[in-house]
């Protein structure tokens, strides 16, 4: 239940955040377009907070926090007073309107760049993409990427981390082949792997692009050493102490951490014995396993968890720049996340990625309450790549969306007269149903993926 309420209260940040910053997009041009904003609301229904400002503009926090909405003086609305009439929207030059719509999704590319030049200027901690374990028959052992390889590009876009790597290998599902650049960890001669992907099977839902082509992140080895022991729970009973190196369960050598763990969890609640070195010097200890449910079995449970082996030099690093630097990047960063936007949709469009893949509001807020566990870096990552899918989102040409808009505009600056009422409207019944059948769609799959 707790992780309900932070998953929800982190997407209610997210999204207030994100739906204030696209709305001020808009109401910022309006005004300097000359155009009289009546009202800027960050969510709808009851206000739970409002204020009028000296031009009339009222400001208004609402209950339900699913979006918002800029309302501008318009004729097409409301009644408007004669002396109101050069300060309505629809009164205005095409290129003036054409500024004003676009502005929203273009402030949300802009946020980005902010949030992950934020991000960059304290620095996350993120790992090189030096490879682990490689599946001998899949696609990567094919190929003959070999374990502790260092991954530096992906086709011909660089790979500093794990990150960039899953980005860049989600970017060619669809395509027949893949170049992989990587160097042996012992030498700087890079090698270029063409990894076939005639027989790739991706699904999001049970693994990364990364896991399903046979590679892994390499991480430090887990040694059978104690490194935390839960309170109140069977180990803590049994006297397990950090530092204490597991040696033996039951008269049986534990050679590793897994078959610790494998062996413990086929005896829920089952007496056991445990030799551990502890300061050079052999300890028995005599209890009872606790257990938990897994689904509908009950396994056994120990109450501990393990050390690892330091890190290879080099490969946990921070991911810190200065000013300039950080400008650079997070401008880089979001212009392959807009790329990637755009590349996906056109591959829903010709049936390379399924519509079962879409993630609606529950995927969001799951995906922003981990983020926001693991610190502001990594929410602030995840507010930057909702905000560029939010902004692609919003160009679509659909009408109802800011890209229908935009389209209807372009189309009388071209033609120099409005397209007919008629027609927009039409339009804007079509892109409702659109809108709702893919906001359907992706809520389904979520709630299948619960």
């Amino acid at each position: 239940m707790l992780g309900f309420l932070w998953s929800l209260a982190s997407f209610v940040i997210a999204l207030g955040i994100l739906v204030a910053v696209h709305e001020w997009g808009h109401f910022w041009v309006a005004r300097r377009c000359g155009v009289k904003v009546e009202r800027f609301s960050v969510g709808f229904g009851k206000a739970l907070w409002r204020r009028t400002d000296k031009l009339g503009t009222e400001y208004v926090i609402a209950a339900i926090p699913l979006g918002g909405y800029v309302k501008m003086l318009d004729e097409r609305v409301d009644d408007v007073a004669e002396e109101d009439l050069p300060h309505a929207f629809n009164r205005q030059h095409v290129l003036k309107r054409i500024a004003i719509i676009a502005a929203g999704p273009l402030t949300n590319f802009i946020f980005a760049i902010f949030a992950l030049f934020v991000m960059y200027l304290i620095g996350v901690q993120t790992i090189k993409p030096m490879i682990g374990d490689i599946q001998p028959d899949s696609i990567a052992g094919q190929a003959g990427v070999v374990q502790g390889s260092v991954i530096k590009r992906v086709g011909e876009r660089e790979t500093i981390d794990w990150q960039a790597v899953n980005l860049e290998l989600i970017s060619y599902i669809g395509n027949d082949t893949l170049p992989l650049t990587v160097t042996l960890s012992n030498s700087p001669v890079e090698q270029t792997k063409v990894l076939n992907l005639s027989t790739w099977q991706f699904n999001p839902d049970e693994d990364s692009a990364i896991d399903s082509l046979g590679l892994s992140v390499y991480r430090p080895e887990i040694l059978n050493v104690v490194g935390l022991v839960a309170e109140k729970s069977a180990a803590a009973q049994l006297g397990l102490q950090v530092g204490d190196k597991i040696q033996q369960v039951d008269g049986t050598p534990m050679e590793n951490w897994e078959q610790i763990v494998s062996y413990v969890a086929k005896r829920p609640n089952a007496d056991i014995a445990i030799e551990v070195l502890r300061d050079e010097r052999v300890v028995r200890l005599n209890g009872m396993l606790g257990s938990r449910q897994d689904g509908e079995n009950e396994i056994g449970y120990l109450g501990v968890s393990p050390t690892l082996a330091p890190w290879s030099k080099g490969v946990l690093f921070t991911h810190q720049y200065g000013l300039f630097d950080a400008i650079v990047q997070a401008s880089d960063k979001t212009w392959r996340l807009m790329t990637l936007s755009v590349e996906m949709l056109g591959k829903l469009i010709t049936g390379d990625v399924s519509v079962k893949n879409l993630s609606g509001p529950i995927s969001i807020a799951q995906g922003a309450g981990m983020s926001a566990s693991s610190g502001i870096v990594y929410f602030l990552s995840f507010l930057a790549l909702i905000s560029v899918n939010l902004g692609i989102i919003n160009l679509l040409p659909i009408p109802v969306l800011d890209g229908g808009h935009l389209l209807y505009y372009f189309i009388e600056l071209l033609r120099g007269r409005p397209v007919p009422d008629s027609v927009q409207e039409i339009g804007f019944k079509i892109g409702g149903v659109l809108l709702l059948l893919f906001m359907s769609i992706a809520i389904i799959n979520d709630i299948t993926r619960l």
